[in-house]
């Protein structure tokens, strides 16, 4: 019994010890990275320049931006996957865009103009023009 007791104290500190490393390493900057991909500087990406929104991590980024009238916005799909710039008003359509591939469109009035994934419509966004 001396030698089955004497494995217990060993083996499962053992496996809390596993149990907080697999927990520490799920949190790491390269996970929430995936989470908010502005930040990403794992894969030598960075963010969006002056009128363009990445398609990264299931989102688009910036949900929110924001142009003078006559700027063109150029979408470019990040993610492995493909998705739909799709405006609200049926105004643009992307049609499906794979991976690494871009989408533009021109915004000539002032307006706030809402635009979603149709493959994904959790997928949401906004571009205002002043």
């Amino acid at each position: 019994m001396k030698n089955i007791t004497n494995h217990k104290r060993t083996f499962l500190p053992g496996i809390a010890l596993l149990a907080i490393l697999m927990i520490s390493f799920s949190c790491s900057k390269s996970s929430n990275a995936y989470m908010n991909p502005a930040t990403n500087t794992t894969g030598g990406s960075t963010g969006p320049g002056a009128n363009e929104v990445f398609i990264q991590g299931m989102a688009f980024v910036p949900a929110i931006i924001s142009v003078a009238a006559g700027t063109t916005i150029t979408w470019t799909n990040k993610d492995a996957i493909g998705h739909t710039i799709t405006s609200n008003d049926n105004l643009f359509n992307s049609g499906t865009l794979g991976s690494g591939k871009s989408f533009t469109f021109t915004f000539a009035k002032a307006g706030s103009y809402g635009y979603y994934c149709a493959i994904h419509p959790t997928m949401t966004a906004t571009v205002t023009v002043n």
